[in-house]
């Protein structure tokens, strides 16, 4: 399937603009039975992959990001690629277009994409609606909400939180100026405070990459103030802000290999700042076993990827897998937390 996606599929999706091969592509998930006839040569069944983390257990640790279903339609199908868990959405409260286009770009020789998308989404009622038809699930569902207020937030988690194995709170979208307020420590301290009032699951937080002192400090300081607020996992990192003329709003978030350097350095901060108190989802460049491994060894608990999904293909998590089974053999390591365990020493 590789030989082919790449040899075949992808050039085919490349030749079209990158938002008709992302309708295309959604298109093809909606074949739920032809995936899942597909997905069982994709499973890697290596009891040295499962773990136990943020109050959840995995069959493997490599994850879907959030933004690849941004209205949970193709759960069922995302589920079958032999990924450990998926992170469906970013919901909102209500139905938006997002931003003009063009608003998605390929940095085709840096295997990354821009996005400039801006939250397109069919609600908060129409997620819930496909969510309550997917409650006999096979593995871990995370659902990512956004909010621009902290109203807005609170109805999307206690909303989504009945109907998902845990939810991850995306308050570092670089398309959507409104969240910027939840960088701020009172304001994100708040949110949490208001979110436990409540909660009953699981709880992530994804945090924006940084690129100086300070910005490092202040995130920091966020992740300090979730650790201290019982959240159970930190998300490092979203897409990184940048210019880029071609996009009609003229800047973007830039995801895949471009972000890789920065997502290692990120997560080894967060493993620092919290020690084994949390767990710490890689996300940003993950291709390959050996992207995963230098995830690890940097101290994250499981990785995501959405990117690399993209460039690598449908049956990108098997290949991951296999290639974290290979290591664990020559290693001589009992399981994949081990590889985390070795980061903390």
């Amino acid at each position: 399937m590789n030989s082919l996606y790449k040899g075949l599929l992808r050039p085919l999706l490349f030749a079209l603009p990158p938002e008709g091969a992302q309708e295309l592509v959604k298109l093809s998930l909606r074949w739920h039975i032809l995936w899942q006839a597909l997905g069982r040569r994709w499973e890697v069944g290596d009891p040295r992959l499962q773990l136990s983390a943020g109050g959840l257990s995995f069959s493997n640790p490599v994850g879907v990001a959030a933004g690849l279903d941004k209205d949970c339609e193709f759960l069922p199908t995302l589920m079958a690629l032999g990924f450990g868990y998926v992170v469906g959405g970013t919901v909102v409260h209500k139905a938006r277009p997002g931003n003009p286009g063009p608003r998605l770009l390929r940095y085709v020789r840096q295997q990354s994409l821009v996005n400039a998308m801006g939250f397109p989404s069919k609600g908060l009622e129409a997620a819930s609606r496909r969510l309550e038809r997917f409650q006999a699930r096979p593995k871990p569902l995370v659902v990512s909400v956004a909010g621009l207020s902290i109203d807005e937030f609170l109805l999307c988690h206690r909303s989504a939180e009945p109907l998902a194995d845990a939810v991850e709170l995306n308050i570092s979208s670089p398309n959507a100026a409104g969240l910027l307020v939840f960088l701020q420590a009172e304001t994100f301290a708040d949110l949490l405070g208001r979110i436990n009032e409540g909660r009953r699951k699981p709880l992530f937080v994804k945090i924006p990459p940084y690129l100086d002192a300070e910005a490092q400090e202040r995130i920091l300081g966020l992740v300090r103030i979730a650790r201290r607020e019982g959240v159970e996992g930190i998300t490092a990192a979203n897409a990184r802000r940048i210019a880029e003329p071609r996009l009609k709003v003229g800047a973007g978030g830039v995801s895949g290999k471009a972000l890789f350097q920065d997502m290692l350095r990120i997560v080894g901060d967060v493993r620092r700042e919290a020690g084994d108190s949390l767990m710490v989802n890689a996300c940003g460049g993950i291709f390959t076993a050996s992207d995963a491994l230098q995830a690890f060894q940097a101290g994250a608990t499981t990785v995501q990827l959405y990117t690399g999904l993209v460039y690598e293909g449908p049956s990108v998590a098997l290949r991951i897998n296999q290639g974290l089974v290979q290591y664990l053999e020559k290693q001589r390591l009992p399981n994949v937390a081990a590889l985390t365990r070795l980061a903390g020493r």
